[in-house]
């Protein structure tokens, strides 16, 4: 371990950017991260090549600016490189090396990912050192502000709607289904997005759903409420590396007598009928009075936890529910990891476990420490009580869908 001054072991276990400074205030790099805590911890407490031990020993001082999502993050993270040219980021780089998000100049614009600033006729923002991140920051992005990738030429002129319509990301172009002005105020709110300000975006689009409900244009006003709950609910768990993830949860205390354990299930095909459950054992039994139904809202592709982080924002944005005293997830260190996050941003200090099937769904793998006091089985009887309930309700919304 590198001895240091900065007291990076108090930052938040929250997503946001690190600004590391020397000791006359100059900025040496800039990163993001899921987790600034384990990110920032991990460049004090890990080997690393000569190259970072360089930079360590020149860190004096680390500013960071949290986020609400890593998706967030990346992008602030690109915007100060550009500002502030930090020579750790762009040491043996040149400008081709960078990616960018480019915004075309066209009638309909294309949102592109370029290499090199040079490349581009139309705005940029970046740069990106990461394709894969750029590449899942543009697919986040996409569900929630469609875009067309239709060459001019072909706008309008398709005689049947494009796959990319048909699910959701391609507002119809194509077919001539949005009108001029609809699309470029669309493409305005991606702009601001990549400017950091999705709050003024939100604040816009809660005004355009409440004018279309009162004109009774109820689809216009429905899509608007989707993009708020999808800006609010951002699905972002592949931007955050493995390095990042957070510590299992699980305590060594017993709980309280009478204790209440929640236990959570997703329940999918595809991504289609998606549902989620809330099961609730008190004191070791069920108690289905207590049971809960989640249709997932804003996700219509397979992603189990992106599913998970639906459901249980959700559930603790119920103020009027019981807090329970232990959280089981059917589920491995993905899902776990994922509730954990879900309960800092909420200001929940509540013990998380998993149990994870084993890659030929053969095991009860327990993520976490059992508590004293509650048996191996009466987890595992939480967990299939989620699974049974989940299952229930998804199938009987494939057969509403089926003769509907």
């Amino acid at each position: 371990m590198i001895k240091t001054s900065v007291p990076y072991k108090k930052f938040p276990e929250t997503p946001g950017v690190y600004i590391m400074k020397d000791a006359a205030g100059r900025v040496l790099y800039v990163g993001k991260a899921g987790n600034l805590r384990r990110r920032v911890s991990s460049y004090f407490e890990r080997p690393h090549d000569v190259r970072i031990q360089t930079l360590v020993s020149k860190i004096a001082r680390i500013d960071i600016e949290q986020k609400d999502t890593a998706l967030e993050a990346l992008i602030r993270e690109a915007e100060l490189i550009k500002t502030l040219t930090p020579p750790f980021n762009v040491r043996e780089k040149d400008d081709k090396s960078f990616l960018y998000f480019e915004v075309t100049r066209e009638k309909f614009p294309r949102v592109l990912l370029v290499r090199g600033a040079g490349a581009a006729s139309g705005r940029l923002y970046g740069p990106f050192t990461s394709a894969s991140s750029a590449r899942e920051a543009l697919r986040i992005l996409r569900r929630i502000f469609p875009w067309s990738t239709h060459n001019p030429d072909e706008l309008g002129k398709m005689k049947r709607p494009c796959f990319n319509y048909e699910i959701g990301l391609c507002p119809g172009t194509c077919v001539g289904a949005v009108t001029h002005e609809e699309y470029l105020k669309n493409i305005e709110r991606l702009r601001m997005f990549f400017e950091g300000k999705k709050a003024h975006i939100i604040r816009a689009l809660e005004k355009d759903m409440k004018a279309a409900s009162r004109k009774q244009e109820f689809e216009k006003a429905e899509k608007f409420r989707r993009q708020i709950f999808a800006l609010r609910h951002i699905q972002d768990t592949a931007l955050i590396s493995d390095s990042e993830m957070l510590v299992p949860g699980g305590v060594a205390g017993a709980l309280r007598d009478g204790y209440r354990i929640e236990g959570y299930d997703i329940s999918n095909i595809s991504g289609t009928s998606a549902v989620g459950s809330m099961v609730v054992f008190e004191d070791g039994e069920p108690n289905k009075s207590a049971y809960r139904k989640f249709k997932i809202r804003s996700i219509f592709q397979p992603n189990d936890v992106g599913m998970l982080k639906e459901v249980l924002e959700r559930r603790f944005s119920r103020a009027d529910w019981p807090i329970p005293d232990l959280i089981l997830i059917d589920g491995g260190l993905a899902q776990v990891n994922t509730a954990r996050r879900v309960l800092l941003r909420a200001e929940k200090k509540i013990p998380i476990m998993g149990i994870a099937k084993g890659p030929r769904r053969d095991r009860n793998d327990i993520i976490g420490l059992i508590p004293k006091g509650v048996q191996k089985e009466t987890l595992i009887r939480v967990r299939n009580e989620a699974h049974r309930f989940a299952i229930g309700y998804h199938k009987a919304l494939r057969r509403v869908r089926t003769f509907a």
